[in-house]
């Protein structure tokens, strides 16, 4: 019998926005497991890393697996010097990337400090995600189709057709500077 697991993984506003609006579908981490590293280098196909067997090479899990969304968070300014573990799970919490807030029986009174998503408790998250696939490609190798489930909407105004040059352009510039936003090294070609 499998046993679901669950794993906290961090988002931006922008992309904890992309989630709720239904635009974001799919997230590229970095492989960093150096067994998972080892295996490629030694001339695996990037396929044998999502193999069942092979789940524990994958640090976010494998299908069925539930990723809990990390983002940036608010809890009533009161509360601001109490650390998010001694929060009683019972207060409203504010979520800055899109406003929302979660009541839970006593209003706000006034937003406290923005807390940064890597202090989130598990029980501030508001998303929950499921893992339906794994699969391991170099960072650059991305389709447009990719980068669009990545969360990423070209601008209108360069959206006229599939094959002006500023749409064909827009996406991987778009990639790259999200990627590079986050950290990561995109002349190393990860992969992720």
């Amino acid at each position: 019998m499998t046993t679901v697991k669950e794993r906290p993984i961090l988002f931006s506003a922008s992309m904890v926005r992309a989630v709720l609006e239904g635009q974001k579908t799919v997230t590229r981490r970095e492989v960093k497991k150096q067994a998972a590293l080892d295996c490629l280098a030694a001339g695996f196909e990037p396929a044998f890393l999502a193999l069942p067997g092979n789940a524990d090479l994958c640090p976010y899990g494998q299908p069925g697996d539930r990723l809990w969304v990390r983002e940036a968070w608010a809890a009533d300014a009161q509360l601001d010097a109490i650390a998010p573990r001694e929060l009683s799970q019972g207060e409203p919490i504010r979520y800055p990337a899109d406003g929302a807030t979660r009541q839970t029986g006593c209003s706000m009174i006034t937003p406290g400090k923005t807390r940064p998503s890597i202090h989130m408790p598990r029980w501030t998250s508001r998303i929950l995600l499921e893992i339906t696939d794994v699969r391991v490609e170099r960072l650059q190798d991305i389709s447009r189709a990719d980068i669009r489930a990545e969360g990423l909407q070209c601008p209108p105004e360069f959206a006229s057709d599939d094959v002006s040059p500023n749409y064909r352009d827009w996406y991987p510039t778009a990639w790259r500077e999200l990627w590079e936003s986050t950290g990561g090294d995109w002349n190393s070609n990860p992969w992720v």
